[in-house]
């Protein structure tokens, strides 16, 4: 099951990675759902995992794609999302945002609305955003219209990664906006110096080893889903092994 926010042949959401080694010990998803028979847990598993860093409120966003097949463990999630979707993302402290569905696959934005609407506020937000012709910011429907709009054209929108609270200076950077070099990569394109965008991506990471770790553990999925901010880790750094 791809995630469209590693999507791209030299975008700035890319695939390969190249970030500093640290103790991840994490079962994916597929070997977890063999856990979650009801349908509802099922899903909700996938989706905690794919969000892992918006509800422990290192991320205000994430874009989740769901590919329309049969996985091995007998179930679709595309047909899981269609059929209890809209009634998890209720349940949840959740949003989201359905940028793309083309048969084959969905494209989502799922997001923690107070944090999305704190990053729309910001000044250096509202400037790029608008340098590229996005309405106010002060409205998240017009703006996540606008972005909803240009994901369905012919291009990917790559100022995308500001929704999903990447470093700005990378967004710029990318975009040729600012004279920063291309430094290394990581789940996104890094310019100019790369600590803190290192350090970011690598909470990222351990955010999803947690919560992997948490399911393996026997945590509810569905009360995984509910607890959006609640973890409070956008502020710290940790290890899935301690």
């Amino acid at each position: 099951m791809a995630r469209l926010d590693r999507q791209g042949d030299g975008g700035l959401l890319t695939r390969s990675t190249a970030l500093p080694p640290f103790q991840e010990a994490r079962p994916g998803w597929q070997v977890l759902s063999a856990q979650f028979p009801d349908d509802r847990d099922c899903l909700a598993s996938f989706l905690v995992l794919e969000v892992a860093e918006v509800l422990q409120g290192a991320k205000p966003a994430n874009l989740v794609s769901i590919a329309n097949r049969r996985r091995s463990c007998g179930r679709n999630p595309y047909q899981l999302w269609k059929e209890h979707g809209a009634a998890l993302m209720a349940e949840s402290g959740l949003a989201v945002r359905e940028l793309a569905d083309r048969d084959s696959s969905i494209l989502l934005l799922l997001y923690r609305p107070e944090a999305l609407d704190e990053l729309l506020a910001k000044k250096s937000v509202a400037v790029i955003l608008g340098k590229v012709g996005y309405p106010h910011c002060s409205d998240r429907e017009a703006v996540l219209q606008e972005l909803t709009r240009r994901v369905a054209g012919e291009g990917f929108p790559h100022e995308i990664g500001v929704f999903l609270g990447y470093p700005l200076k990378d967004v710029v950077g990318f975009l040729g906006w600012a004279r920063l070099s291309f430094t290394c990569q990581g789940p996104w394109k890094i310019f100019g110096e790369p600590s803190q965008s290192l350090s970011l991506a690598r909470l990222h990471r351990e955010c999803r080893c947690l919560m992997s770790q948490r399911l393996a553990a026997g945590c509810s999925p569905l009360e995984c889903l509910r607890s959006a901010g609640g973890a409070g880790l956008a502020g710290e750094l940790f290890s899935c092994a301690a």
